[in-house]
């Protein structure tokens, strides 16, 4: 399969096998206890470091927690029009890894940013890169990184094919998630939980937030937006624990101006409000 089609082909795989997009019906829904017991592991929890807001306030920024000392270096596969999220971390010294065959290079020019003409996919070839191959050729030894990946549903494909060893090797990873509303499907839910599960055992969620650029569906009294934010941080990196009881954070911002945000879910925050 040629690398460009990698995001065509992982939406087509959770939409036309996991979820009829556009029917009125679930082709095999997936067992209320079971997508409860997803939600459950992904809640939120706040530790003793806060968060802040890297980029932006739209599309482009992010909120990763305040445990950036001693951190370096960042990778981001997905280079869209703006790169404020990078721009920030090199206001604090960290260079940042992009990546995208898409695009020539970088939007704006910044001596932090190293760039490759490259799609992140499970494999390494002439269009595209594991991520695996991308670290060990630019960083081989530093295991306390940043992952910031927005790649418009090749991430399922990314974190599958990825060695837990490397993935560990980034204190915060950063991901927006495509094809979510395919939770409601069983087969659905198995894959985008595979994915999740590949960092769930090593990373507390500490953030999510729904993108505004389509709304909710509802499925058994779920609501599951298409597009959500998700932020990991290495469980090593934390002391303490709690539920996270702000929501919205006072420093989300709606991915698309103009546009109102969307509340994350009451099922996402552990009530079937």
């Amino acid at each position: 399969m040629n690398v460009p089609n990698i995001a065509m082909f992982i939406k087509n795989l959770i939409n036309k096998f996991l979820l009829r997009i556009g029917a009125t019906r679930i082709v095999r829904g997936t067992p209320p206890a079971r997508l409860e017991g997803f939600l459950a592991s992904v809640r939120p929890v706040a530790t003793e470091h806060a968060l802040i807001r890297l980029g932006g306030d739209s599309d482009g920024g992010y909120l990763v927690p305040d445990d950036l000392a001693g951190v370096r270096h960042c990778f981001s596969p997905g280079v869209a029009d703006v790169a404020t999220f990078e721009e920030h971390l090199a206001a604090r010294g960290v260079r940042s890894f992009m990546a995208d065959f898409s695009v020539e290079g970088p939007p704006s020019p910044n001596g932090h940013f190293s760039f490759e003409k490259k799609y992140l996919g499970p494999r390494d070839d002439d269009m595209s890169t594991t991520l695996e191959s991308w670290v060990r050729r630019n960083v081989p030894e530093d295991d306390d990184m940043i992952l910031q990946m927005d790649i418009e549903g090749a991430e399922y494909g990314v974190l599958l094919s990825t060695n837990v060893e490397v993935l560990r090797r980034f204190r915060i990873i950063v991901i927006e998630f495509h094809g979510m509303e395919s939770l409601a499907e069983k087969r659905g839910c198995e894959l985008i939980s595979l994915a999740f599960d590949r960092l769930l055992e090593d990373f507390d969620v500490v953030h999510a937030h729904v993108n505004n650029c389509a709304q909710p569906i509802n499925y058994a009294g779920f609501q599951l937006p298409p597009v959500m934010e998700f932020t990991f941080h290495r469980k090593d990196r934390a002391r303490t624990r709690r539920p996270a009881e702000a929501f919205p954070h006072p420093l989300d911002r709606p991915n698309i101006a103009g546009r109102p945000d969307i509340l994350l879910p009451a099922c996402w925050r552990g009530s079937r409000e």
